[in-house]
């Protein structure tokens, strides 16, 4: 059974969600908001790992942002994503957009840290919070947003699939606005969600063709990363070389290599954490 991305509704769905459910057993833990529909999942012996294929994916955007300053998560879920990354990027910070409250009351029982001056958990509508940023990136004396994020994460399903607030090109032009250049939006879609073409079509023209994905990597998850670069310079960035190879192949050219690809570059983040200094210099101011 294919594993739903975390539960955002945002607010184009009138549907009010049961409560998640939370099940242990076997030595790992389940958020579900539909018995046996798991949304993420911990291993309780090791809870900073990524269980889930998608998730791993997801990580992909090392391969083009691989020390990221600042991440931008839509969806908060059981966390395996933000564990993951306030582990093993200890000099970056990280914002974390969840629309329903219940949600973010589980994070004790998924081992999701506290917030501190790294990580900050923010309870909200992702499409207002990311629309209203890029309002301000707009303009230049704004403030410290004039920086962007370099990576932001969209992992969000409704009860009905991907809400369409999420999915079309209104959402994605804001989510480039707040994107430093050469930075990277990684977008979660089911392969077999009715609006996965118009969502491929949208980022394609959003961002300029500048998509990419490594196929069969995660199932029917399809992770698609879309590049902010502009102009000759920008296409002369070793990150738009790689999106440019990636894009002619759908990654390596085979699923089992494309696979491989993930596992081995959650390899590398994991063993550059650990031989990584302490962190040195004060966190760039909050947005």
């Amino acid at each position: 059974m294919p594993r739903r991305p975390n539960f955002v509704a945002a607010r184009a769905d009138a549907h009010i969600p049961d409560p998640p459910l939370v099940r242990t057993r076997r030595g790992r833990r389940t958020l579900e908001f539909e018995p046996g529909d798991i949304q993420s999942e911990m291993l309780l012996a090791r809870p900073h790992a990524l269980a889930l294929a998608y998730t791993r994916a997801m990580m992909g955007f090392a391969l083009f942002v691989p020390r990221p300053r600042h991440i931008l998560m839509v969806g908060l879920g059981g966390g395996s994503l933000v564990k993951f990354c306030h582990r093993h990027f200890p000099e970056c910070r990280i914002t974390v957009v969840e629309l329903r409250a219940d949600v973010i009351a589980l994070r004790d029982q998924f081992m999701v840290p506290p917030d501190d001056a790294r990580l900050r958990v923010i309870h909200a509508d992702a499409v207002d919070y990311i629309g209203s940023l890029a309002g301000r990136a707009g303009r230049p004396a704004a403030g410290p947003l004039a920086d962007g994020f370099d990576v932001v994460l969209v992992d969000g399903f409704g009860p009905d699939g991907l809400p369409s607030a999420l999915a079309g090109g209104a959402f994605y032009r804001d989510c480039r606005a707040v994107l430093r250049e050469g930075g990277v939006l990684v977008a979660n879609v089911f392969t077999y969600d009715p609006r996965y073409r118009a969502v491929l079509e949208a980022l394609d023209a959003v961002f300029g063709g500048r998509i990419c994905w490594l196929d069969k990597a995660a199932g029917n998850n399809r992770i698609i990363f879309a590049l902010n670069v502009e102009g000759p310079a920008g296409a002369a960035l070793p990150a738009a070389r790689l999106q440019h190879y990636l894009a002619r192949r759908n990654g390596l050219g085979l699923g089992w290599l494309n696979r491989l690809c993930v596992r081995l570059v959650i390899a590398w983040i994991a063993w550059r954490s650990v031989l990584a200094p302490p962190q040195s210099g004060p966190l760039e101011p909050r947005l």
